[in-house]
């Protein structure tokens, strides 16, 4: 199953791991470009997020704060992407 990346300005495009399965640490920091937190979207998929994001001052992401568990009392910032629970080890 794919992922989907949500950047922060809006733009959205489906990935899947390198090996098909499950992605690595790399990719996810890639993605997101740095270190990487894991929160949990209002349907228990996963949000893959910038761990320095906001200390960065990264931008709002409003698409990704709208799937997120707790969008209405936190706002999540940068580019994110949006996985299954097994689609990381």
């Amino acid at each position: 199953m794919k992922a989907e990346i949500i950047k922060a300005n809006g733009d959205r495009m489906f990935v899947e791991p390198e090996n098909k399965a499950t992605f690595t640490l790399d990719e996810l920091q890639g993605f997101v470009g740095g270190y990487i937190e894991i929160a949990e979207t209002k349907d228990g998929r996963l949000l893959v997020i910038n761990e320095e994001g906001k200390l960065n001052k990264l931008p709002t992401n409003g698409i990704a704060t709208a799937y997120y568990k707790y969008g209405k009392k936190d706002a999540i910032v940068g580019d994110v992407i949006i996985i299954n629970k097994d689609q990381i080890r």
